[in-house]
């Protein structure tokens, strides 16, 4: 272990002493690991850099193990890193302070952890009550409200007023994107300016936005959460008010949303039921204590089969007295109010507050049907409990047909779907070209894929598990033709930068199609796309030529949004050029290219001859 200055060792026994004394920190010796034990506040950073290459710093020069680094929202020059052991704090603060990086010389201390943010609420010399009497009389919301507010914050506008909001926010955000290529390319400038004169101040196509054919509880996916209804005090499946962190933990019903099914929260009545019969509380985040934690509902809305999947933490239960629990679970949802709500499959989930390096805890199968089936652009899909499926169905047809018209797709083309999750995309491309090839990081999504694909008697795609950045060239290798077209629909916070650059080097993807469910979190991708080329970026950039947003999500701040990039045209006079005047360095670069190819095919052949079929 690092030997600790007498400094960090007075501070390491105040903060024991703070652990032991005041209530906001007591949360840290209920047991489980918390990130905030072994912190570490780091200064003196320089004006520009990365997380990414501050944690390549720290985790691949220096040999540190960081669980989590937290940037404040306020301060860009400062952060916390957060480690797994006393050991691995002192370590870090030995190998981090004094160190010279980027030409600034950092500054690294043992940090306080942050206090329980509802100790802390609570201890402001209020109770829950007046607490709760004060907020009403400040906004002068009921309950109904307040939820509505959290949940569907557009409830009270009309349909047609959003759409209006959300295609004007989309604007914005793409006019965002489109000044950011107009500062870093020069070259391009002159022509943004053209084309904005064209499209309304932008420099592509932006189609007017797709409503929902479906705005009244369409959500097929809903996680409710199961607490203490503020209002009745009993315990309650439904929403929270509030985040945790602003000190709320009260759970309120959601009979009065209008975005979820009918059919749904007769489910959640019917859970909630058992849960109010139980002698297990609802578990509390305030201290941990309790058992029931969530209620997940899936709803296909092609027959109406619903799914649940039910977590709880387990806390001392023995396996006897878990075995009873499932025993009543089973006898109460098999019912013949259970049969009439459509349940076909239940599963069940044990939480606890995992240490680093566990793997996540999975859903066991409990009861009735492994999988149930939904319908998109007429084809079927499987749906487990974890697989990624859009909300919306209805909305997804939307989507996904817009997606394949932007593509110009052609039988000779080949579509690399990104991120293909159960299949969805690239099973409804597979019908308008030659060869569909999917990656997926979830190995029981590509499971499903692959069964999707066997379902609707498809056999132009193959699917293959792993992250984009790293089986990307694999995939692209094992592509044939010229023609291929990149259908990338990411998680929220986008695409890795080397997936990016994959794309970009690869001269053969002519198209991408990105679809992304946060368009304002997606922008660094647009522009990286669009960058001039580079010794990074050696092909040429993708340019935008049309988007559309479809309303995936009624009367919520969130829409879809869909991009058509087009590969830029290489500039022949530039290329002839560059063969007369150098020959040699072209035949090196072709030779070298070639030799690439080659070990790419090969990785290709060994990567996806390792997967599992």
């Amino acid at each position: 272990m690092t030997e600790n200055s007498p400094m960090q060792s007075e501070i390491e026994a105040k903060l024991w002493e703070m652990t032991e004394t005041n209530e906001e920190y007591a949360y840290l010796n209920r047991g489980g690991f918390s990130s905030e034990m072994f912190k570490i506040e780091l200064r003196g950073l320089p004006k520009f850099y990365g997380i990414a290459e501050l944690k390549k710093l720290m985790n691949q020069k220096l040999g540190l193990n960081t669980s989590k680094i937290k940037r404040p929202k306020n301060g860009s020059r400062w952060l916390y890193a957060c480690f797994q052991n006393d050991e691995e704090r002192g370590k870090a603060i030995a190998a981090l302070n004094g160190y010279s990086w980027k030409g600034k010389t950092l500054i690294a201390e043992a940090a306080k952890p942050a206090p329980d943010p509802l100790v802390r609420k609570r201890k402001q010399g209020e109770d829950e009550a007046i607490q709760d009497k004060k907020m009403k009389e400040v906004d002068n919301k009921s309950q109904e409200e307040r939820l509505k507010d959290a949940t569907t914050p557009y409830w009270n506008i009309p349909y047609d007023e959003q759409l209006k909001i959300k295609e004007k926010e989309v604007r914005q955000i793409l006019m965002k994107y489109d000044n950011e290529v107009w500062k870093i390319n020069k070259e391009r400038r002159d022509l943004i300016e053209a084309k904005r004169k064209l499209h309304n101040g932008l420099s592509f196509d932006l189609k007017p936005i797709e409503p929902s054919p479906v705005t009244e509880g369409y959500r097929n996916k809903c996680e409710f959460t199961v607490g203490i209804d503020e209002q009745s005090k009993k315990p309650t499946v439904g929403f929270r008010l509030g985040s945790y962190v602003t000190g709320t933990v009260g759970v309120a019903p959601i009979q009065s949303l209008n975005h979820i099914s009918e059919q749904t929260k007769r489910v959640v009545l019917l859970f909630q039921e058992f849960v109010r019969k139980s002698d297990l509380p609802p578990f509390s985040p305030a201290d941990y204590s309790g058992y029931w934690r969530y209620l997940t509902v899936r709803h296909s809305k092609y027959n109406g089969d619903i799914m649940l999947i039910i977590a709880l933490h387990p806390q001392a239960l023995t396996v006897e007295e878990l075995e009873k629990l499932k025993a009543d679970l089973r006898e109460h949802f098999s019912s013949e109010e259970s049969t009439a709500c459509g349940i076909k499959s239940i599963y069940y989930e044990l939480i606890t507050k995992r240490r680093i390096g566990e793997d996540c805890s999975k859903p066991i199968h409990l009861m009735g049907s492994t999988h149930i089936t939904d319908v998109i652009l007429g084809r079927q899909f499987r749906i487990s409990p974890e697989a990624f499926f859009q909300i919306n169905t209805a909305g997804a047809e939307i989507l996904y047909q817009n997606a394949i018209d932007l593509s110009q797709v052609t039988y000779d083309s080949t579509v690399i779907d990104i991120c293909c999750g159960t299949g969805t995309i690239g099973l409804c491309f597979a019908k308008h070209c030659g060869r569909v090839l999917g990656l997926e990081l979830v190995a029981e999504a590509v499971k499903d894929a692959k069964a999707n694909a066997e379902l609707n008697g498809i056999e132009n795609c193959e699917f293959y598990t792993g992250k984009a950045e790293e089986i990307l060239p694999s995939v692209l290798a094992r592509a044939g033709g010229d023609h291929l077209v990149a259908v990338v629909d990411p998680p929220r916070a986008g695409l890795h930068m080397k997936a990016i650059t994959q794309l970009r080097n690869t001269k053969r993807v002519k198209r991408l199609i990105y679809i992304s469910c946060s368009p304002a979190s997606a922008v660094k991708n647009f522009v990286d796309l669009s960058r001039a080329s580079s010794k990074m970026l050696r092909g040429a950039p993708f340019i935008p030529v049309r988007a559309v947003s479809v309303d995936m999500f009624p009367h919520t701040k969130h829409v879809e949004l869909a991009i058509l990039f087009e590969r830029e045209n290489e500039n022949p006079s530039s290329q002839e050029e560059n063969v007369n005047t150098n020959t040699e360095d072209n035949v090196k670069e072709e030779a070298m290219n070639e030799t690439n190819e080659q070990k790419l095919q090969a990785d290709a052949d060994v990567n996806m001859d390792n997967v599992d079929p």
